[in-house]
């Protein structure tokens, strides 16, 4: 008669004895039309709208006319958020600029880090958006569209390419938080899988305490039990997909499938005691601390490990007041950190491999917003700053600019679809030909308005 722990084995090799290694599951696209530069991404976004104008892109004109009335050749007959119908007055950069790089490259201050990698980064000064709210703004970054229910990029990317990762899930999304106020909500639609099935959607991990709630085995319950169940469990669901057809069931079965799989693979995962000293004051972290650097180190890890689409999101950068006070407190946090990534990834050789891509959902204004006896900028969505590093990308790079009070992009202007099609391409995808057929209609991510690879910044 066969023991408890030869039966789990048993299982184990019927639950996963036909496609033993999430490692080799395979995307949608059998054949890459592009060149591949990149094998993934790891997208950090600041949540809530960083300034542009104290942070990327310095305008001594805005300065100059700090507390005077804007022109209104700029704004008249112009979307605004919070402002709108109010007197607009300018607000000049609270903080100064200084020249980095090679290039001479000025950014703020408050960045000394990201100064540090400015020659191996490429500063877009010219990117847009179409929402000039957070959560729709969010969307749109995210799936190419404002609104809900459409696919994120990281799901677009999972379900293209497959997974490369072993034991882990294809698109992990981290979240963290300043220190300071109440920031707006981060929703877990903007990972979502939308009309792309399930298994395809972002797993949030917690960066603080357990990373997966109810991912160990209570009180006698052995794994080898486990498997047991997990393996009966699979083949009632596979005889009910026979019989409905349902694919949401495969997803189930897959989820089931991972969850067991990352029992042993989190715990290593999360567990950073073999990580040197001087790899932790790079980043300035005490691992699982639950803070941005600490989810850095961690997004290093999941890129080690293979995860292809991994999404920071640092949040409180919303600053319609208190802009002076708590932005030196944002930049802080993310500072350091973000320039740590990319010297991490350089010297272990994996920076040439994945891109990095730094950004907000939307930019803020040159006029200034009082409030309760402060000032801080609105919501602004014709002009924003980001940049991006890695694989393909052109280093040590400006493009693009705005015009001389920071209001409106106004040379080599950049769309969301543009970024997104640039990604795409450095995944070694066609942007325009990579749809999934839904209710009908051929969907993408770039949309239908018109999308182009942004090559002038690529090498």
């Amino acid at each position: 008669m066969l023991g408890k722990s030869t039966l789990g084995a048993a299982a184990l090799t019927t639950l996963f004895g036909q496609d033993r290694s999430r490692a080799e599951s395979k995307g949608a696209i059998e054949k890459l039309p592009l060149p591949q530069k990149v094998k993934r991404v790891i997208w950090l976004t600041m949540a809530g709208g960083p300034s542009h104008l104290e942070l990327f892109d310095p305008k001594p004109k805005l300065a100059e006319l700090h507390g005077q009335p804007m022109p209104e050749s700029y704004t008249a007959g112009q979307q605004l958020a919070q402002l709108q119908g109010q007197k607009l007055m300018c607000l000049g950069p609270l903080f100064p600029f200084q020249k980095t790089g090679t290039q001479g490259t000025e950014i703020s201050t408050l960045l000394p880090h990201i100064g540090s990698i400015i020659d191996d980064i490429c500063l877009v000064r010219s990117m847009t958006t179409d929402a000039i709210n957070h959560d729709p703004a969010h969307m749109f970054m995210n799936t190419g569209s404002q609104i809900a229910g459409r696919p994120s990029m990281g799901a677009w990317v999972n379900y293209g390419l497959g997974s490369i990762a072993e034991n882990l899930p294809g698109f992990v999304v981290l979240v963290s938080t300043g220190k300071g106020r109440s920031p707006q909500p981060i929703a877990a639609r903007q990972w979502s899988s939308g009309f792309l099935p399930g298994r395809f959607q972002g797993v949030q991990l917690r960066s603080q305490g357990e990373a997966v709630l109810y991912l160990n085995n209570p009180p006698g319950v052995e794994a080898s039990q486990q498997a047991l169940d997990i393996a009966a469990i699979e083949k009632l669901n596979r005889e009910h997909a026979m019989r409905v057809q349902d694919p949401e069931i495969e997803t189930r079965i897959a989820q089931y499938e991972l969850a067991f799989e990352m029992q042993t693979s989190i715990p290593n995962l999360m567990d950073a005691s073999d990580e040197t000293e001087e790899t932790l004051d790079l980043y300035g972290c005490l691992p699982g601390d639950g803070s941005f650097a600490s989810n850095c180190l961690l997004a290093r890890r999941l890129a080690q490990r293979g995860v292809r689409f991994i999404q920071l999101y640092h949040r409180d950068w919303d600053h319609h007041s208190l802009l002076k006070e708590e932005l030196p407190l944002r930049a802080k946090e993310v500072d350091q950190p973000s320039a740590a990534l990319i010297k991490d990834l350089k010297r272990l050789g994996l920076l040439e491999e994945t891109l990095v891509v730094w950004s907000g959902e939307f930019g803020r204004t040159p006029m200034s917003q009082a409030n309760k006896g402060t000032v801080g900028r609105d919501h602004h969505n014709k002009s924003m700053s980001m940049w991006m590093a890695g694989g393909g990308i052109r280093p040590g790079m400006v493009y693009g600019s705005t015009d001389e009070l920071g209001y409106a992009a106004c040379e080599k202007i950049c769309t969301v679809h543009d970024l997104h099609a640039t990604m795409l391409a450095q995944l070694g995808i066609q942007h325009d030909a990579f749809t999934y057929k839904f209710q009908g209609l051929d969907f993408k991510l770039t949309g239908v308005e018109g999308a182009r690879v942004i090559d002038e910044i690529l090498s």
